[in-house]
């Protein structure tokens, strides 16, 4: 760093994204991608005719996608937001509502970006609550907290989910907080808070095009909740970045979200895959923690998670792997990919075992 850098962030930790390798050709499975192509009518839409206006500014009201998503959602206009991936609505968001009054917590194992924004942020009390011994989110540690609260459900890495009703009890017993719900896997066979925006003002769900819209390269991501908490967000992002969705973008997740058939298609053969792939693993002697996301998490009790990792990168599959905290060292998060992608997986790790024994 210079020694220019604001005092205020000399010790952050800044998030580490999955490995982008340009080294050779991989069976990537380590991002949370979606392993299929964006909708036809998305790639369609890339063409001669909308990329020559890219001299021009974007809409700064996003107005087109957020009617679009309203259909798709049955909601309000005024009740969603849309921003530059869902990285970004989530950090307006921990912006918008928490402050040295209004603390926030999440499980201490978790999108790996809540901790990095409380710290960005200056949220130095912000509480990282533990998981249970078998890495599920008890909903208890968060009932009457008297914190603005953040939970991803599902949960990433683990990919275990709580129910409507655990929610709606976080929200319904802090209702001087904001409870964020972050549901980027939702789609994948969790169950959607939607139900309860009408009921609470203090509910703001984030959701992502990154995963099961197939568009983690473009950026896109929108929040859903009480026309007050979107006029929030709305203030932060206009004193902040007006035009922070391109005008591609913008079109491409209107296609995105019209194309019902193909949304559903791929939902259901990623999920057809992961309960496959699970089972394989399992038949292997992984321990397997039952996912509603678009991956797994696995550990063998042969196998050290760094070992398997480096193992399989060295064969030419990536997998994520986290070194902290110790307790799931030993756990590989593994995308679920194309059938075809997985049988590799498969085959490589039964050639690790092998090795091993």
């Amino acid at each position: 760093m210079s020694r220019f850098l604001s005092s205020r962030f000399a010790d952050i930790e800044p998030y580490t994204p999955g490995e982008q390798p340009q080294d050779m050709q991989y069976v990537k499975l380590n991002t949370n991608e979606n392993p299929y192509p964006p909708a036809p009518g998305v790639i369609r839409l890339i063409n001669e005719a909308q990329t020559s206006r890219l001299n021009l500014y974007s809409d700064p009201t996003v107005e087109p996608l957020i009617q679009e998503l309203a259909r798709f959602y049955k909601l309000r206009p005024g009740q969603i937001f849309a921003g530059n991936g869902s990285d970004e609505v989530l950090a307006f968001a921990f912006l918008a509502f928490c402050d040295r009054e209004r603390k926030v917590c999440f499980p201490e194992i978790s999108y790996g970006f809540y901790k990095v924004f409380a710290r960005l942020f200056n949220l130095d009390d912000a509480r990282a609550i533990p998981l249970k011994a078998d890495f599920s989110i008890d909903p208890e540690d968060y009932v009457n907290c008297g914190r603005n609260v953040v939970i991803a459900n599902p949960n990433a890495p683990t990919g275990l989910s709580l129910s409507v009703q655990q929610i709606e009890r976080i929200v319904k017993t802090n209702p001087g907080y904001v409870v964020i719900v972050d549901e980027a896997y939702v789609d994948f066979g969790g169950k959607s808070c939607l139900e309860l925006i009408e009921k609470y003002d203090n509910l703001l769900i984030v959701r992502t095009f990154s995963k099961s819209r197939s568009l983690a390269g473009a950026r896109l991501g929108f929040a859903m909740g009480a026309e007050g908490l979107i006029e929030d967000l709305n203030r932060m992002k206009f004193s902040f970045n007006p035009y922070n969705i391109n005008r591609l973008t913008m079109l491409a997740g209107v296609e995105a979200v019209k194309d019902r058939t193909y949304f559903e298609d791929c939902l259901k053969k990623i999920i057809k895959t992961r309960e496959e792939s699970a089972l394989h693993l399992m038949e292997m002697g992984f321990e397997v923690l039952p996912s509603k996301a678009n991956f797994l998490f696995a550990r063998h009790p042969a196998l050290k998670g760094e070992a398997y990792y480096r193992a399989l990168k060295q064969r030419g599959v990536l997998v994520r792997h986290f070194a902290q905290p110790e307790s799931i060292a030993n756990f590989v998060r593994i995308t679920i990919g194309t059938p075809e992608q997985m049988e590799i997986l498969l085959q490589k790790t039964r050639e690790i075992l092998h090795q091993e024994g």
